[in-house]
Formats: C-alpha cells, sequence, structure tokens
C-alpha cells in the first residue's frame, strides 16, 4: 500500500504546486488585506475621528444613488468604525452594461464621498487595484467561475494530500512504531547535507501545522467547491433550516424595511437568548423576496464583520429566517470555526500573523516538494544512464 501512497502524493502535490505556491503567497498579503489596503489608499479609507453622530445611513444611500444614477444599492452599510470610511457597492441597473466604479468610498459623519474605484482593477493605478486583485487571484485565480472551479478542485486535491502525506510521515509498521515517528518531526542538521535538511523541513513544516493545513484545505473547498463541501458536511452535522421563501412582491422600500428589521431582531435576540454587539448592514439584492439583517453578536467568532443574519419578508416584514454562527447547528457552528481560522478574522492580529505564516508555509511545501520531486527524478535519470 506505501508505494502507491507514495505516488498518489507524488502527483497530487505536482497537479496542485503551482496553485498552492499562488494560493500561499496571495494568503499571507490577504492576512493583513485591510491593513495594506488602507495604507495604500488611505485618502480613501482613513477619516478624522469625530464624537458626533454618524448620519442616517439611508440619507447617505439615497446621496449615492443621486451621484450615481446608472448603479443600484444592495447593500446598506451600517458599521461605523471610529476612524474608517464606509464602503458601498454599486451594482448597475437593469439595462446597464458596466459601471466605471462599483466600490464608493464615504465619510459617515459628513457624507462626503472620498472617492470610489473599479474594484480588483488597475484603473486608477496600482495602489488602488493591488490588494483588491490579490484577493482575485486567491479567490478565482482572477478568471471568474472558472477559476473557483480549478481552486475549489485544487483544494479538494489538497485535503485528500493532507492524509496521505501525514501517513507517509509514519514509520513502517512494528513495535513501538509511534515512539519511532519521533524523527519526522525534527530537523537533522548536524552532519546533514541540504538535501536532506530540505527534506527534513519538507516532512516536519506538513506536521507541525498539519491540523490548520487541514483546516485551510477543507475551507478552501467551502468558498469554491460547495457541490461538493456542503454534501459531506450535511451528511456529517446538523444545519439551521433555510429561510423561507414569499411569492408576494416587494413592497417595503429601504426605509421601511430598516426599522422593521431592527425590531424583528430584537425580538429574535430575547426569544433565541443572544446579545446584539452591532449592526452590520441591510441588503437586499434585486428582486429578491426578503431582506437581510446582517448583525454582529455574541454568537458570532468573526471580529471585524458578525456573520449572524436574520430574514425578513420583503413583502409585510414578517420574520422568515435566523441564521446563527454558533450554538444552534453543529454543522453551522464547525463552519464558522472553519472560516474564521481561514480569514483570519479572530483573536486579533497574533492570529493574522499566524495566518500570513502559513500563507508561507503552504507556499514552502509546495515548492519544496517540487524540488525534491526534481532533484530525486534527475538522480534516478543519472544512475539509469549509468546502468544502461
Amino acid at each position: 500500500m506505501r508505494p502507491w501512497l507514495v505516488l498518489a502524493h507524488r502527483w497530487l502535490g505536482l497537479v496542485t504546486a503551482a496553485f498552492l505556491l499562488l494560493a500561499g503567497l496571495t494568503g499571507a498579503l490577504l492576512a493583513f488585506n485591510h491593513e495594506i489596503d488602507a495604507a495604500l489608499n488611505p485618502q480613501w479609507m482613513r477619516v478624522p475621528i469625530s464624537q458626533a453622530a454618524p448620519l442616517d445611513p439611508l440619507r447617505v444611500r439615497d446621496q449615492l444613488l443621486r451621484a450615481y444614477p446608472q448603479a443600484e444599492l444592495p447593500w446598506l452599510p451600517l458599521q461605523v468604525k471610529p476612524g474608517q470610511a464606509q464602503r458601498f457597492w454599486l451594482m448597475p441597473r437593469p439595462g446597464v452594461a458596466h459601471l466605471e466604479v462599483d466600490e464608493v468610498f464615504v465619510d459617515p459623519w459628513s457624507g462626503r464621498i472620498l472617492g470610489a474605484r473599479h474594484w480588483g482593477h488597475f484603473d486608477q493605478g496600482w495602489r488602488a487595484g493591488l490588494m483588491p486583485f490579490v484577493y482575485r487571484l486567491h479567490d478565482s485565480l482572477a478568471l471568474g467561475d472558472w477559476g473557483k472551479l480549478a481552486l475549489g478542485i485544487v483544494a479538494l486535491l489538497w485535503t485528500l494530500d493532507c492524509f496521505v502525506g501525514a501517513w507517509l510521515t509514519l514509520p513502517p509498521r512494528g513495535a513501538r512504531r509511534l515512539a519511532r515517528w519521533g524523527p519526522a518531526w525534527t530537523l537533522r542538521w548536524r552532519g546533514a547535507g541540504w538535501h536532506k535538511r530540505l527534506f527534513d523541513a519538507h516532512r516536519a513544516g506538513g506536521l507541525w501545522p498539519w491540523a490548520l493545513l487541514l483546516v485551510l484545505a477543507w475551507s478552501s473547498v467551502g468558498f469554491n467547491l460547495d457541490p461538493v463541501y456542503s454534501p459531506v458536511m450535511r451528511t456529517l452535522f446538523e444545519h439551521q433550516p433555510e429561510p423561507a421563501r414569499s411569492r408576494g412582491l416587494p413592497v417595503l422600500d429601504w426605509a421601511q424595511a430598516l426599522p422593521i428589521a431592527r425590531a424583528r431582531a430584537a425580538e429574535a435576540a430575547q426569544a433565541r437568548g443572544f446579545t446584539i454587539l452591532q449592526e452590520v448592514e441591510l441588503s437586499r439584492r434585486p428582486e429578491a423576496p426578503v431582506y437581510q439583517l446582517r448583525l454582529q453578536t455574541e454568537r458570532d467568532l468573526n471580529q471585524r464583520r458578525g456573520a449572524t443574519r436574520l430574514f425578513i419578508d420583503a413583502h409585510d416584514g414578517r420574520l422568515v429566517g435566523l441564521y446563527l454562527p454558533r450554538g444552534a447547528a453543529a454543522g453551522d457552528t464547525v463552519s464558522t470555526w472553519l472560516v474564521n481560522l481561514h480569514l483570519g478574522s479572530l483573536w486579533g492580529w497574533p492570529y493574522q500573523v499566524l495566518v500570513l505564516l502559513m500563507g508561507l508555509a503552504v507556499a514552502g511545501l509546495s515548492a519544496s516538494g517540487v524540488w525534491l520531486w526534481w532533484r530525486k527524478r534527475g538522480a534516478r535519470r543519472r544512475a539509469a544512464r549509468i546502468d544502461g
């Protein structure tokens, strides 16, 4: 069996190496995505700290709709952070093929539009486009749905290879097998050539952070290959039900929907026993039958942007769904941990640094694996020529 596993590890590693090298390097940068983006574009993302109350978000929304008459605003940000601008995302109205910009930055205290950009592109220079483009590379190779599919397949192969690679580090069967596993976790320095050192670094570098590597691999399947991820998770764990869908035509406008959603959120918090820490966003895509109120609650792990979601019928304001990131269903709790461990959105900057290091580790393991294979392949060819 071991020769087959060696072969599987070799080809799984070779097939996924280039993708994981790119994903690891871009993921390392994205661990501090907002911080880097804000440092490159402070004129858009930073505002003076104010003691005044922020403006009514609906008023800001109306202002933006007048400023960008060809756009729709399906997302209404409600979260205000000291010293930070709010981001509004635009979509083209029906019949409009393209918008010059789709991300607008606004001072939530003055309502002043600070700037806008075409997200993920370099229309306005490298500073504006760098981090969004890095995100596009990491998320989909900047190729849209086809890129996401390719990365999803790679993530699935990577998940399998996590188990194959770990198994191969075990010594051959025999007495005290686990006790003899110790050298696999260490590096040989004295008397070892660089090839042995690199092999040890590759092997131990995959063992020490193995659990987190598996988290990154399987959560990547969740991000990019949901037709595989969801059936597996739903087979293993219970999940919360999807929100009910109304067939009534949406008649509530945004100004009507926001106070109703807030009231339903307060009622749900009291009934389900959780505390609302802050509102994040109200959203409704065109023609969607529900409004979604995104909240940050004590059930969240995400320290940047909560993931508690409440759904109200866009026709009559009835509560039609509630999603709690933790404590409601085991499957959703597991997925919440996987997502936030992948994104580095918990435990502050120390964990962000760890995610950065993990990205570099993924890139290093991929590159070292290919190099070791290439050197071994060259040695086999030289031996074959000598024997021939």
